[in-house]
């Protein structure tokens, strides 16, 4: 393996942590458009294996990620760790059965089901979500949220999905969560929470059959020696950076990227379909 090869992942991956702790997206939304993307452009020896390995190195290294900006925000005393339960009793069982199943999908349906996915997500951040203050009021007591069979049934989809393609889990939460009533900060707070217990499980099921089936060497390492700290400095100024920045602002500029994502994508998936 060449260990210089893929340098530029740190910077990137800073500030691709640093966004999703901003926004409580799950990292490997924007990580696995990277591999599929991007690195073919760069050259033949920058190209992933293949799909699952680009998904299932995008949620190893979101959760390392996601780890950092747990520890960040518990720091502030921001998670509700009673309302984090409550959904991860759902999300971390049905994101194992997601990443079970990713494992026996070809690679053209998963990168369609992606851009079908973030297209969805980005209609949702750029037009549906109401308006939230810009800097919450932490330290204000909020009534507890209720949460009704919808909120949990999108959950186990988004958690499945987050499995399958490396993104839901994230972006279903807090929606769900500011939804409900619970304050931007603690949503987010909470919401990193939640996805980093449910990217761990799905994480650990999609590196087993990653090395079960071409050995250590299929993991890559000289990739990921990179993004582990990127995301870890990440991790550690999207919580410092929370209230400063609009949620709203930043759920929009992630809304057009989405967009953009799922027709680059989609484009990707119809040439493997051999349609394009």
């Amino acid at each position: 393996m060449d260990f210089t090869l893929y340098w530029f992942m740190f910077p990137v991956s800073i500030g691709v942590a640093t966004c999703a702790m901003l926004s409580g997206i799950g990292g490997a939304a924007l990580f696995t458009p990277i591999f599929v993307l991007l690195f073919p452009i760069l050259g033949p020896e920058y190209v992933l294996a293949s799909t699952f390995a680009a998904i299932s190195t995008a949620l190893l290294t979101q959760t390392f990620g996601f780890i950092s900006g747990f520890i960040g925000y518990y720091r502030r005393r921001m998670i509700d760790f009673d309302l984090a339960i409550r959904f991860i009793k759902i999300s971390a069982p049905v994101a194992i059965i997601g990443a079970l199943v990713a494992h026996i999908v070809h690679d053209a349906i998963l990168i369609a089901a992606y851009a079908m996915l973030v297209f969805v997500l980005a209609i949702g951040m750029l037009f549906l979500r109401r308006q939230q203050a810009s800097r919450p009021n932490f330290d204000a007591p909020t009534p507890r949220p209720k949460f009704s069979a919808r909120d949990f049934a999108l959950t186990g989809l988004g958690a499945f999905l987050t499995g399958m393609v490396s993104v839901g889990i994230g972006e279903v939460i807090v929606s769900r969560l500011t939804k409900r009533g619970v304050p931007v900060g603690t949503a987010a707070a909470t919401s990193v929470a939640i996805v980093m217990f449910t990217i761990l499980l799905a994480t650990v099921t999609l590196v087993t059959q990653l090395v079960r089936d071409g050995g250590i060497g299929a993991v890559p390492w000289n990739l990921i020696c990179y993004e582990i700290p990127g995301v870890a400095i990440g991790g550690q100024l999207g919580p410092r950076l929370q209230g400063f920045i609009s949620q709203r602002s930043m759920e929009r500029a992630i809304g057009v990227l989405f967009v953009l994502l799922a027709v680059a994508m989609m484009t990707v998936a119809m040439k493997k379909f051999g349609v394009l």
